[in-house]
C-alpha cells in the first residue's frame, strides 16, 4: 500500500498505540507519549474501566486518547485496532499510523519441572504470537520516521529460577526484534525492544513477599525498584527524534542490575 511509505500529514498528529496500556508500564507509556503531543490509542483486553481512567487521565491534560479492546494475537481483532486508530485521527484522510509500543504481556512463575502447560501456552500465546501479530501490523502500516518498540525483559540475562518459561517468550520477543529491524530496510522505521528489570507494577509485586522485593530492590546499584516512569522515558526516547540512530537494539533498563 502505497500508504505505508507516506509522510505523516503537517495537519494531523503523531500516532501512537500502546497494547496494555491501561495499567502500568503501559498506562504510564501513554501519558507519557500524550504529553509529548501523540494521540494515543490505549489498547486493552478486558479491563475496559481502567482502559477508560487513562483516556480520562490524558484528555484531562488535554492531550488525544481513545480507548480500543482487542486480543493482541488475534490477527483480526488487532487489524480492527490499527483501522480504529487511522479513522480516529486519520485528520482528513490522511490517516496513519507512526509508533506501536507492544508493551501488553502476561507472566506466570514456576520453576519448569512444576509449570502448568496451560500457563506455558498462554504466555507463549500472548507474549510470542502476540508481538508477532502487533508487529506485522505495525510492518504493514507504520508510515515513515516510525517507530515499533517491544518489550522484553531483563531476567533473561539474570536467568532467575521460577522464570524459564517467561523468559523463553522474551527471548522469542527478542529474535523477533533484531530481525524484524533489519527486514525494515528502506522504510525508515525504527524497531527495538526495551527490557525492564524489577519494576514496580502489579505484574512484578504480585505473589511476591515483602522481603523478595526487597531483596530484588537491593540488588541494582541504583539499590530500589524501577518505576514505570523510568521505562516510559525510554520508550519515549526511543519514539521520538532523539532516538532515530537507535535501531536493532535490546536497551536493558534496569538500574544496572545486570
Amino acid at each position: 500500500m502505497t500508504e505505508q511509505h507516506e509522510q505523516p500529514s503537517t495537519t494531523s498528529p503523531r500516532v501512537a498505540i500502546v497494547t496494555g496500556g491501561s495499567r502500568g508500564i503501559g498506562r504510564e507509556t501513554a501519558e507519557r507519549l500524550a504529553a509529548e503531543g501523540y494521540a494515543v490509542v490505549v489498547n486493552y483486553a478486558g479491563n475496559e474501566a481502567e482502559a477508560d481512567k487513562a483516556v480520562a487521565a490524558i484528555t484531562e491534560t488535554g492531550g488525544q486518547a481513545i480507548a480500543v479492546r482487542a486480543d493482541v494475537a488475534d490477527e483480526t481483532e488487532v487489524a480492527a485496532l490499527f483501522d480504529a486508530a487511522e479513522q480516529a485521527f486519520g485528520g482528513g484522510g490522511g490517516g496513519g499510523v507512526d509508533v506501536v509500543v507492544h508493551a501488553a504481556g502476561v507472566m506466570t512463575l514456576a520453576p519448569l519441572v512444576d509449570l502448568d502447560l496451560d500457563a506455558l501456552d498462554r504466555m507463549h500465546r500472548t507474549n510470542i504470537r502476540g508481538t508477532f501479530v502487533v508487529d506485522q501490523q505495525a510492518a504493514r502500516r507504520l508510515r515513515a520516521g516510525g517507530a515499533i518498540i517491544n518489550f522484553s525483559s531483563s531476567v533473561l540475562a539474570l536467568a532467575l529460577p521460577g522464570y524459564s518459561a517467561y523468559a523463553a517468550t522474551k527471548g522469542a520477543v527478542e529474535a523477533m526484534t533484531l530481525i524484524l529491524a533489519r527486514e525494515m530496510r528502506g522504510r525508515d522505521i525504527t524497531v527495538n525492544a526495551v527490557a525492564p528489570g524489577p519494576t514496580a507494577t502489579a505484574l512484578f509485586l504480585d505473589g511476591k513477599d515483602e522481603e523478595t522485593i526487597a531483596r530484588m530492590a537491593a540488588q541494582p546499584p541504583l539499590e530500589r525498584l524501577g518505576t514505570p516512569e523510568d521505562i516510559a522515558g525510554v520508550v519515549a526516547f526511543l519514539a521520538g527524534p532523539a532516538g532515530r540512530w537507535v535501531n536493532g537494539q535490546v536497551i536493558r533498563a534496569n538500574g544496572g542490575i545486570a
